[in-house]
């Protein structure tokens, strides 16, 4: 049995609306950016017409991603997570995005809570796990709350810290605050959980790590990751 077409009863092409989405999510810009960027190129829309568009399928397109990239991570062995959170302010108190980032740097989960404290980083720590399985490796700054809940769920032992260790996921932020500065900032925890879920999964996707490869191999894996996109949510 087919699944049903997502894209049913709407006017617009599903080749725009997914256009709009990556647009919006990859790239940090702002809802009446896509609009006039899309307007140069024929297409006439409103803006709140990408923001409806973006809250509709972009964690649809998120959850296909997802899926692929933790049937490949079960499979196999996996080396090592980096494990960080940093502080994203929602109507001006301050609130905590926890990331799980692996040895290449694709962000594997991302979990906003009040606190960051054990219980916080117990909860994150479960869901990670539940999904991608468990790495050899948890490397963590110094914070307290991680060698707590890793001590709850028996992998006390797998935890490494060090002053230069975990840039890897200091690196990982960067993206985000560039859309987070775009967006200026956001409201309430859910908008954040769910545009910080659809961004990691878009970014991962398109992520080509283009300094470790030619310029042939990097066409090829953007050409493919193009392709890839255009069929996301397909019946």
């Amino acid at each position: 049995m087919s699944k049903p077409d997502p894209f049913k009863y709407f006017k617009t092409s599903r080749a725009f609306i997914r256009l709009a989405v990556m647009m919006y999510v990859r790239f940090p810009l702002s809802l009446r950016n896509v609009e006039d960027l899309l307007h140069e190129r024929g297409i006439d829309i409103s803006h709140e017409s990408v923001r409806f568009w973006w809250q509709r399928f972009g964690p649809m397109f998120a959850a296909e991603i997802r899926k692929k990239r933790a049937e490949c991570l079960r499979s196999g062995p996996q080396w090592q997570w980096h494990l960080d959170e940093m502080f994203v302010k929602i109507n001006g108190e301050r609130h905590y995005l926890w990331r799980a980032v692996d040895h290449e740097g694709e962000v594997l989960e991302s979990f906003v809570t009040k606190t960051r404290d054990k219980k916080a980083a117990l909860k994150f720590l479960k869901k990670s796990m539940k999904r991608y399985g468990r790495p050899h490796i948890f490397v963590t700054d110094k914070l307290r709350s991680y060698s707590a809940a890793l001590k709850e769920v028996g992998a006390a032992d797998r935890q490494a810290t060090g002053r230069w260790l975990n840039n890897r996921a200091e690196n990982s932020h960067l993206p985000f605050r560039r859309r987070e500065r775009a967006m200026q900032r956001f409201r309430r925890m859910r908008s954040l959980q769910m545009f910080a879920a659809v961004h990691a999964s878009v970014f991962n996707h398109f992520n080509s790590e283009r300094s470790f490869s030619s310029r042939a191999n990097f066409k090829k894996n953007r050409a493919a990751a193009l392709a890839e996109w255009r069929q996301l949510g397909a019946a």
